[in-house]
């Protein structure tokens, strides 16, 4: 019986390509992780999840969103709370990266078609050392959540124990750096109460930032230091980062300074921690400081903004990508100023880079404005920036909600549910498919090329 299973595990491999593995091992993972949930034993009450709550949840988890329709810190036990953490983890460093450290630990050769799964799992274009960067992953990933672990240790053990608070301490290092967004403070609270607190603002933004920053620009920042050397994709990434941060950061300050459900009776400090926080969260994380539902509409648009974007290629995050709006601004500069080729940093970005960008932004663009208005029809009399905003959270893999998530119907939660698979898989698998495509395509048609045609735009 293992023989036969194992042919037809062999089978499957063999017969699919990287991308239809990797939706397909998301996919397992979230329903498994879905039925372990729905036992009665995940839940305090000791009473079975529904199936439908209990797979909103997992796929949230796995797919590293944060977005929740029952109270993670009063509605599941310790063991649900685990169950949660443990799909977290998976989802957010890829199952392929724990499968890699398995073959490894095992003695297991890796071969060629398991290092292209693992090139599809952590969207990488090279084939070179991915083997030893799916380790780095591992290892740099624990020893990042250990220290956030640490660090916020020294808050949560003094008020809530030592046990308590260093499972609340290991819990929300993996949720922030994962950039998942979940907490265990109960009644969907979140980390407002220390919204003035140094030490757990400082600890959640770093690991969140890290998280989302990407493992290759990581390892940049860890072994090559200097930018000037760094690579051009992390150069992007770090350059659109610090951007987004400083602009999120002062709008916030002036949109929400005096907004008394907000940030208006806070300390100047407060609110520079609040302001920061709410700049860094949107991009993929899910946790905050201040009451979303209470912010004003300029911050609800801005943080809609930043939810699409998200955070960087290869990170534990979801949106369309900051390289993907860096590809595209650039591009629309390059045009504006009459240049022939896109540039940045003293290097030409090629076309099909621009393409592929454009492709993503088309398609997830196209995504959000399908789920929008499917959520319109499921959830008849809800305003229509609460259903906007859920989306963009859902699609952006972030976490952050008006409150919609806990009163969705089922069909609006089967609907947010596929909006935070595709999102989560979706952008990175349309560029792997896309690039696969484009070589696909240079190898069948050679030199050949078709007459150029010419078509007005604008």
């Amino acid at each position: 019986m293992v023989e036969k299973t194992r042919r037809k595990f062999n089978h499957f491999l063999i017969h699919r390509s990287p991308t239809e593995i990797l939706i397909s091992g998301f996919a397992v993972v979230i329903l498994f992780g879905a039925s372990i949930l729905t036992l009665p034993i995940a839940t305090q009450s000791g009473e079975s999840a529904s199936f439908i709550n209990a797979l909103f949840t997992s796929t949230s988890a796995v797919c590293v969103t944060g977005l929740v329709v029952v109270d993670t810190g009063t509605y599941w036990s310790i063991f649900g709370q685990v169950v949660i953490i443990c799909l977290i983890q998976i989802g957010g460093l890829g199952f392929m990266s724990f499968a890699t450290m398995f073959f490894v630990l095992a003695g297991k050769k890796i071969n060629i078609r398991n290092r292209l799964l693992i090139q599809s799992s952590v969207n990488t274009d090279s084939l070179s050392g991915i083997v030893k960067f799916a380790k780095y992953i591992f290892i740099s990933s624990f020893v990042i959540e250990a220290v956030g672990a640490l660090l916020l240790a020294i808050v949560f053990i003094p008020e809530y124990g030592f046990s308590t608070g260093t499972g609340y301490s290991l819990f929300h290092a993996i949720s922030s750096f994962c950039n998942a967004g979940f907490d265990l403070f109960g009644n969907y609270s979140s980390l407002t109460k220390y919204v003035d607190n140094y030490i757990v603002n400082f600890a959640i933004c770093a690991m969140i930032i890290l998280g989302g920053l990407g493992f290759a620009v990581t390892s940049d920042l860890i072994f090559v230091r200097k930018f000037k050397k760094m690579s051009m994709h992390s150069k992007l990434v770090l350059t659109i980062t610090a951007l987004l941060l400083a602009i999120g950061f002062i709008f916030f300050f002036i949109f929400e300074f005096n907004n008394p459900k907000t940030m208006g009776n806070l300390s100047l400090h407060g609110k520079f921690l609040a302001s920061f926080f709410q700049s860094v969260t949107p991009r993929t994380a899910g946790s905050n400081t201040i009451d979303i539902a209470a912010l004003t509409t300029p911050s609800i648009f801005l943080t809609m903004l930043l939810m699409f974007v998200g955070a960087s290629p290869g990170s534990t995050g979801g949106g369309v990508k900051t390289t993907t709006l860096g590809i595209i601004v650039l591009t629309v500069v390059s045009v504006l100023l009459g240049k022939k080729d896109v540039v940045a940093f003293k290097r030409t970005i090629i076309g099909p880079l621009i393409r592929r960008a454009i492709s993503i932004l088309v398609i997830a663009t196209g995504l959000v404005i399908l789920m929008i208005f499917v959520l319109l029809c499921t959830e008849p009399g809800v305003a229509f920036e609460r259903v906007v905003f859920e989306v963009l959270s859902a699609f952006g893999t972030v976490g952050l909600s008006m409150g919609l998530t806990p009163d969705l119907s089922i069909g609006g939660k089967i609907a947010i549910s596929i909006t935070m698979f595709v999102g989560r898989l979706g952008p990175l698998t349309i560029a792997y498919a896309i690039t696969q495509s484009e070589k696909r395509s240079r190898e069948n048609v050679g030199n050949f090329k078709l007459p150029e045609g010419n078509i007005m735009i604008g």
